[in-house]
């Protein structure tokens, strides 16, 4: 809300003129012109005129030319004297002092001339309205005291003035202000600090003599501009720390509210910004480091306190004595639990064979191009006890998933082929396990084929750090023939072996936690998930939750599709009830009920979402080097592709591959990928991001194919991986521009020209060079010089027509657009050819 001049002035015990010529003399600070003492102005600079007027005054009162007149001048008459007391000690009492009269002028030449003597005085302003100074005699009418600022005094006897004086020769005689210099304002608002002894007050430059006022009198501050607003009274106040100030806040820290708690005015604080070079509002917030080095310049350390940090402290804490008591739980309730064993290897190893020997069944026959594309869970049991083993995919495209069984499991088998020994999957497996630290045991398959060296096996493996047992090292190895079924028994008993050795255990009472192997969606049954449970027992009706997705256990599964009540720790089981297909490789845990389960799960899409506009965001400063990529980026083809697969593992697998197509002309995008049929949204999807679908292993619904059709979507599908690369780097070759190639198929020499009977003409010619074919391109020369150019439209041999006619052989023709045919003429038939660049 605005303020009028003549409140102002009566806030600070003024003239409403002299106010109003102090405001006009600083235009070029304040930027105001005042007219009248109505005129109104805004809060912001009623502080700042405010402080600035108490400013000069305390300037004045400090200065010792403006308490008593300089050596220098005039001796004073009794009509016309300056008197200023000395200062009495503080310890002794100050007597009453009789009456005094008033100083006229004399006092202001003294002072003009020490203004002139002090180095760095800014230069005066003209004098100050048509309002008589104080320091001349006083008013004819009554004699009144000068009050000083924020005290009251009796009125003296003052004697009454000579003769009144003109307002032109007042102002003459009154001596010039002292102001400020136009300086960038400080932070902390002037202190007014009382002197211990009485010194002689001015106003506006002009000495005053002073009064009697103890030393010991305590002279309070006056006026609302002096008061403590109530929002300051409020704000926080830091807490001392010996010498050190800290002051507590909570972001967003705002300009006005930061200047409150530091006890400073607003204006100041943006101030100051501003010769940081920083331009801010009273309402827009700080940064953390921009805060800190303010509060530094006033004595402060801020301790930023963000919001949630004390809460997300007591979860930690919470969380963190959970797990002790949970440790302390679990030494007291340990049982042994089954190995998890993960079978690594290259491609055509024999792994699946291998597992099928083992547990009497044929999955490679239910594998497409007889190659195993899924990561599968499977229990044996052997002397009983209980194995649990995962078949990993051994092609090149699978190596996330190979790397993820590697992790999940307890002991490694890395199948090696007797006849081809160790290949760059062995290799790779290889260096999985021992990455994820899991004990290795090698079996050399194919011990009975031909062409097979077991101990060029064993001594690729020392060569990997990995001797054999038999050769002086620690790795257990066995020579089976997984079609045969040799040595199978001896390689699960090493497995246990090593199991014992490692005396694994966990604790079926605890919580419920585990690892996603495998997810998918089935067609009556949703979305499931084949899973290994690490701790816990997991049983029906239970409430997980794993990355984005949550369940309702519907119901589990066993490895050969039986239903079961309960899992225990290390046993493979598919669950079902998800909300959606959970990715592969995640970690679930139990969770409370419904409820929380949700909350947690919209808590992580909300945190991914925001995660990826952080991401997504573009920069604020792009370089040269951005603008060019840019632009080259415009003449690349981009194809993009939605990522459709059976299950979740082999969709991460797919992408993974399709991703890596290098490409110098072609870019590849996957701007989605998801588990299941294909469906009409899915289409829908592709034909508005101009994309294809690449699909892995799974079917369409019904009427996708003529929706495809009629939307224009490519669909690319195959349940062979490399078959899918191959189709994929295919159309990716069709979105390049062919390269045009000129093909010349022959040429024959004109010999008689024959008229016909619409009024045209004939040419009579002799294939000279290759065959002329009818509707190819021809071109007709003379002299060695192209005269027409157009396709072969007629051509006969006799009265027959003819689709080509060959080297040595005469013939009859005409060229389109042309028929000024002579002997001797050369027709050229050619034609142009499209090959398609290579990526």
């Amino acid at each position: 809300m605005s303020i009028r001049i003549h409140v102002l002035a009566k806030e600070l015990d003024m003239q409403s003129k002299d106010l109003m010529d102090f405001i006009n003399q600083r235009q070029d600070v304040y930027g105001l012109e005042i007219k009248t003492s109505s005129n109104a102005i805004a809060p912001l600079y009623a502080e700042m005129i405010s402080a600035d007027v108490k400013k000069h005054l305390l300037e004045l009162a400090k200065s010792p030319q403006a308490i008593a007149p300089s050596a220098d001048a005039p001796a004073a008459t009794p009509d016309n004297e300056s008197v200023a007391p000395e200062a009495p000690l503080a310890a002794e009492p100050v007597k009453e002092a009789p009456p005094v009269p008033q100083a006229a002028a004399p006092a202001a030449p003294a002072l003009q001339e020490a203004q002139t003597k002090r180095p760095g005085t800014p230069p005066p302003l003209p004098p100050l309205g048509k309002r008589p100074p104080l320091a001349v005699p006083p008013f004819a009418s009554k004699p009144q005291a000068f009050q000083p600022f924020g005290t009251q005094r009796p009125a003296q006897n003052a004697p009454q003035a000579e003769a009144p004086k003109t307002p032109r020769q007042e102002r003459q005689e009154t001596p010039d202000v002292v102001v400020r210099e136009n300086k960038p304002a400080t932070l902390t608002p002037p202190i007014f600090k009382r002197p211990n002894a009485p010194q002689a007050p001015t106003f506006f430059g002009v000495a005053r003599p002073a009064q009697n006022v103890p030393a010991s009198v305590s002279l309070p501050p006056r006026g609302p501009a002096s008061a403590t607003p109530p929002q300051a009274a409020q704000a926080q106040k830091p807490a001392e720390a010996g010498d050190l100030k800290i002051l507590q806040i909570k972001p967003p820290i705002i300009v006005r509210d930061f200047a409150k708690m530091m006890d400073v005015k607003p204006f100041r604080l943006i101030s100051e910004l501003m010769d940081m070079g920083i331009f801010a509002s009273m309402n827009q917030s700080l940064e953390e480091s921009t805060a800190q080095r303010v509060a530094e310049r006033h004595g402060y350390t801020l301790d930023i306190k963000h919001r949630g940090e004390q809460q997300q402290q007591q979860i930690q804490a919470a969380a963190a004595k959970k797990k002790a008591a949970e440790a302390v739980e679990d030494i007291k309730n340990l049982e042994s639990r089954p190995p998890i064993v993960c079978i690594l290897g290259h491609v055509d190893h024999g792994k699946t064979t291998l597992l099928d020997t083992i547990r009497n069944t044929n999955v490679v026959a239910g594998e497409a191009g007889g190659i195993t594309q899924h990561t599968a869970a499977y229990q044996v049991e052997h002397k009983g006890k209980k194995i649990t083993f995962l078949d990993t995919p051994g092609h090149a495209a699978f190596s996330k998933m190979r790397e993820r069984g590697a992790n999940v499991t307890d002991i490694a088998i890395l199948v090696v082929a007797a006849d081809d020994g160790f290949m760059p999957q062995t290799d790779e497996a290889l260096s999985f396990a021992q990455k994820a630290g899991v004990p290795i045991v090698v079996a050399i398959n194919k011990m009975d084929s031909k062409g097979s060296n077991i101990d060029r096996v064993k001594q690729q493996m020392q060569k990997r750090s990995i001797t054999p047992e038999d050769w002086g090292g620690e790795t257990l190895c066995c020579p089976v023939s997984a079609l045969k079924n040799t040595n199978i028994e001896q390689l699960l008993e090493l497995v246990l072996l090593q199991a014992e050795i490692m005396e694994l255990k966990a604790n079926p009472k605890r919580a419920v936690e585990g690892d996603i192997i495998e997810s998918q969606l089935e067609a009556g049954r949703g979305a499931t998930a084949t899973a290994i449970v690490s701790s816990g027992t997991l049983k029906a009706g239970d409430v997980l939750v794993c990355g984005e997705n949550w369940c309702k256990v519907r119901a589990l599964l066993d490895d050969k599709g039986v239903k079961i009540q309960k899992a225990t720790p290390g046993t493979p089981v598919v669950i079902m009830g998800w909300s959606g297909a959970p990715e592969a490789g995640e970690k679930f845990e139990k969770t409370e009920n419904d409820r929380a389960a949700k909350r947690i799960t919209e808590e992580r899409i909300l945190e991914r979402k925001k995660a990826t506009s952080v991401a997504d965001a573009p920069s604020k400063t792009a370089s040269i080097e951005d603008l060019m990529a840019a632009i080259a980026s415009k003449d690349l083809k981009t194809f993009k592709c939605i990522v459709k697969s059976d299950v979740s593992g082999t969709v991460e697998a797919v992408s993974a591959c399709l991703l890596d197509i290098k490409s110098d002309k072609v870019t590849l995008e996957v701007i989605d990928q998801s588990v299941g049929l294909i469906t009409k949204n899915d289409v829908d999807f592709a034909a508005t991001a101009g994309a294809a679908i690449v699909a892995f292993n799974v079917k369409q619904e019904n009427g996708v194919a003529s929706w495809a059709k009629h939307e224009g979507v490519d669909i690319i599908t195959h349940n062979i991986i490399y078959e899918l690369i191959t189709r994929v780097r295919e159309a990716m070759k069709n979105l390049l521009d062919p390269e045009l190639k000129e093909n010349k198929l022959g040429q024959a020499e004109v010999r008689a020209v024959f008229s016909v009977t619409k009024g045209g003409k004939a040419a009579g010619c002799m294939v000279t060079e290759g065959l002329i074919k009818r509707d190819k391109l021809a071109r007709v020369f003379r002299k060695d010089k192209e005269i027409a150019r157009g396709r072969i439209g007629d051509l006969k041999r006799f009265k027959d027509d003819a689709t080509e006619v060959r080297a040595g052989y005469e013939c009859g023709m005409n060229v389109t657009g042309f028929s000024d045919y002579q002997p001797g003429d050369i027709v050229e038939c050619f034609e142009i050819l499209e090959i398609r660049p290579e990526l």
